[in-house]
């Protein structure tokens, strides 16, 4: 069926300028505008995830997208520089340092952007 689809990732903010200045600056992602302005495609790596204003921004409360990441204690570092406030939750196996939650090869760090949209750095080995 999708097995050979590709797929977007999709996140809903209320302000496409204020999500461009923080995905763009913030973050320091490729974006662009598209569909009339309604829409800025923003790039990490290889992935394309279309930012889109909506009514329903900051809704989800579970993370929309995760960034796999090298080196997380160096980005964790470079965020907080960049005014980034880490996201503190009751995990259960995992244990936490500062902003960073770690479990047996594997380290985590939630983060929202302007919207409320819960955001996470992640470095160890998919599963």
């Amino acid at each position: 069926m999708l097995g050979k689809a590709g797929a977007t990732a999709m996140i809903a903010v209320k302000d496409i300028d204020r999500a461009r200045k923080f995905y763009g600056e913030t973050l320091g992602l490729d974006t662009k505008p598209a569909m009339g302005g309604e829409v800025l495609e923003v790039r990490s790596g290889d992935t394309l995830i279309n930012v889109y204003r909506s009514e329903f921004a900051g809704t989800n409360k579970a993370t929309a997208l995760t960034f796999d990441v090298e080196n997380i204690d160096s980005e964790v570092r470079e965020l907080k520089g960049q005014g980034i406030f880490f996201e503190h939750y009751e995990m259960p196996g995992l244990d936490r340092d500062g902003d960073i939650y770690s479990a047996k090869g594997m380290k985590t760090a939630w983060f929202k952007d302007p919207d409320g949209n819960i955001l996470s750095l992640f470095e160890g080995e998919a599963s």
